[in-house]
């Protein structure tokens, strides 16, 4: 019965799938999303700007807003972090093909015009709930700048990870404007 309350999405998204889902909608999250904090987007946006190859592959990809507390190569916990410290890079990556982000709290104009713009989806995570994101975790491997310490870029492999759609691709959100 708790189940059907929840739409059960698959990454990597494509764009017809997030079209269809409405701020307010709690999702589940099943498949690979890459974490990144404030100096991942850095080094991602400047290697956009020269042209660089990138670690990992943008097109209908989901970016965790995350620091996880590793041991033994396997996060012990995994709440977000505050989105609006990635404000000044989203819009960048939106339009390099991300297709979601997963935070806490609301975004600046900027970000909600790139997912008008782009189709995109912004996904709202529990702060302080680390521990239930990182049990939803199944794998990690580690993608990008190791020298970045808990701000590296990682892959994981996530099962049921709870979310709730904060600004849907028609730029509605939960939060009051």
């Amino acid at each position: 019965m708790m189940g059907s309350m929840f739409k059960h999405l698959s990454m990597p998204f494509d764009g017809e799938e997030l079209s269809r889902l409405r701020a307010g909608d709690y999702c589940r999250l099943s498949g690979a999303l890459f974490t990144a904090r404030d100096a991942a987007h850095l080094r991602l946006t400047k290697a956009i700007e020269a042209g660089d190859t990138l670690p990992f592959e943008l097109r209908g990809q989901t970016i965790y807003y995350v620091g996880p507390c590793m041991r033994n190569g396997k996060p012990i916990s995994a709440g977000p972090t505050t989105s609006f410290r990635m404000d000044a890079y989203a819009p960048t990556l939106y339009r390099q093909g991300v297709a979601a982000t997963i935070g806490k709290g609301d975004r600046g104009e900027n970000v909600y015009e790139a997912i008008r713009e782009t189709g995109g989806v912004y996904f709202a995570a529990i702060g302080g709930a680390g521990a239930l994101y990182a049990n939803a975790i199944k794998s990690s491997r580690l993608v990008a700048y190791p020298e970045l310490g808990t701000e590296a870029v990682y892959r994981f492999e996530v099962e049921e990870f709870p979310v709730i759609v904060a600004i849907d691709a028609h730029g509605c959100s939960i939060y009051e404007r």
